[in-house]
């Protein structure tokens, strides 16, 4: 998506997370515990992906993508489907996402990212970039009034 932006990956963390599993620190039943909501989330609105879950290599994990905005009211922090992101890209100003992969064999979960989208990540829409326009225009008219 071109509007997406301000990216933050979260498979360092993912990998401490494992590592403290495999060291023994951390048991399954503290990184197995999806509620029901993210399952039937990842049910009816993930994205299937060809990657096996890290813990009971069984099952393939499902990404799901949450959205989080004001502009979204009601909708915020409902789960939607990857198609369905582009469209409330180009038509809401501004809104976060945040993409959790889970597993529906063993209930493995963890924030894989999150990134902004909208509109206000296009290079080329004027739409709430107004006082830069004022002062782009301040600038050239001091300009022109130098040069007389």
């Amino acid at each position: 998506m071109r509007t997406q932006r301000q990216v933050v990956d979260y498979s360092l963390q993912k990998r401490a997370v494992l590592r403290e599993l495999l060291a023994g620190r951390v048991g399954t039943y503290d990184v197995c515990d999806a509620s029901p909501y993210l399952k039937n989330a990842a049910r009816f609105h993930g994205e299937p992906t060809d990657r096996r879950c890290p813990i009971c290599r069984s099952e393939n994990l499902t990404l799901v993508h949450y959205i989080y905005g004001d502009e979204l009211k009601q909708s915020a922090g409902q789960a939607r489907t990857l198609t369905e992101l582009p469209v409330l890209a180009m038509t809401l100003r501004e809104f976060q996402v945040f993409v959790v992969e889970v597993c529906l064999g063993c209930d493995w979960n963890h924030l894989v990212e999150q990134y902004l989208l909208g509109r206000d990540g296009l290079a080329g829409d004027n739409e709430g970039t107004g006082e830069q326009d004022v002062a782009a225009e301040g600038a050239g008219r001091r300009r022109r009034e130098a040069q007389r």
